[in-house]
């Protein structure tokens, strides 16, 4: 059987090896659960280390869970979270946010997928008024759902702007590693140290089988936390094999040397692809994500040969992702069946 790299998600990435050894070796004997084990003491001190001392880390199951209750302890159900309209939170979590914390999800128009700061100023005229939700929180994407990539002053602006105006700073970080990577910065530069509250870490689109965590970097924060992850469900009582594969993804940069990897085999693609003058790539690949308008009679054609999905159907636009585990071979098969089926449909 022929075996083909999907280029729909990382998310359809296997487990990288050595976080798959760290799941076998941690399976040995019993440990105290809910956290109390040693595996956990460890992931926790290398998020730290990351992070800085006073940083809360909360592992919980998936990205969802940790949006939804990274938000919930920032948030008053009479307030409002501003997001970008292509945010996770908005788009692919099927109303959890709204529906665990209350709150009304307010999303704002972007091209690139990044909020500016004159896109946040007309919503303070909704502040103080009782008629109205109180927009409470930003969310931000770190890179966005489009691949780019937030710069550190970006980031400080848009926190000075939401401490200006009693806001909080949430993160979703589903791909964080792929933006340090692209920054070529840690990771303390562009959340701590740039005013992000709340951040949700994620992993398993970098190699881990499942979990992520919640990094509350306020202290105001932490205190409640551990109440709102065990009321939503996000508290694994086996937390040991969560934090054994953080473990392993932050030992000796191993999250790093996966996304230097998808970002390169990203930018290789997107380089072939710009010899192809059928084709228009529609943002900057600065991470794994590859978007392209193609010609609408080659999309079912190249669907039956390769995984992917459909961004915007009404303007051929199409999203290509790269993982951790995409070599160039698979770049190379990938185009070569991209000319062919252009050139059997369009000649």
């Amino acid at each position: 059987m022929e075996i083909k790299r999907s280029f729909a998600s990382d998310n359809n990435a296997g487990v990288h090896p050595q976080v798959m050894k760290a799941l076998q070796d941690c399976n040995v004997g019993h440990e105290i659960g809910y956290g109390d084990d040693p595996y956990t003491m460890r992931a926790t001190e290398r998020f730290k280390e990351h992070f800085g001392g006073q940083t809360g880390v909360y592992f919980v199951y998936g990205g969802t869970g940790a949006n939804v209750t990274g938000l919930q302890v920032l948030l008053k159900p009479y307030q409002a979270v501003l997001c970008a309209e292509t945010a996770h939170i908005y788009v692919d979590e099927c109303g959890a946010p709204e529906k665990f914390t209350g709150c009304k999800l307010m999303p704002i128009k972007t091209k690139d997928g990044k909020l500016r700061v004159e896109q946040l100023e007309p919503f303070l005229s909704m502040l103080n008024f009782e008629h109205h939700v109180q927009p409470a929180v930003i969310s931000i994407t770190q890179p966005t759902e489009m691949g780019t990539v937030y710069t550190v002053e970006e980031i400080k602006a848009i926190a000075r702007f939401a401490k200006a105006n009693n806001m909080r700073l949430h993160m979703d970080g589903a791909r964080l590693a792929n933006a340090a990577a692209c920054l070529d910065l840690p990771f303390k530069s562009f959340t701590v140290d740039a005013g992000v509250d709340v951040l949700s870490f994620g992993g398993t689109k970098n190699g881990l089988m499942f979990g992520e965590a919640v990094l509350i970097f306020n202290p105001l924060f932490q205190q409640d936390f551990k109440y709102i992850r065990k009321q939503g469900m996000q508290l694994h009582s086996k937390m040991r094999y969560i934090a054994a594969q953080f473990d392993a993804y932050l030992k000796d940069d191993l999250w790093l040397k996966n996304a230097r990897q998808a970002n390169r085999m990203a930018q290789m693609l997107a380089e072939r692809i710009k010899e192809i003058p059928q084709i228009t790539i529609t943002q900057a690949v600065q991470t794994n994500g590859v978007f392209a308008v193609v010609p609408p009679q080659i999309i079912e054609p190249l669907k039956k040969e390769y995984f992917f999905y459909i961004w915007n159907a009404a303007a051929h636009e199409v999203r290509w992702m790269t993982s951790f585990d995409t070599t160039e071979q698979d770049i190379e098969d990938f185009v070569n069946t991209l000319k062919r089926i252009l050139k059997k449909y369009l000649t």
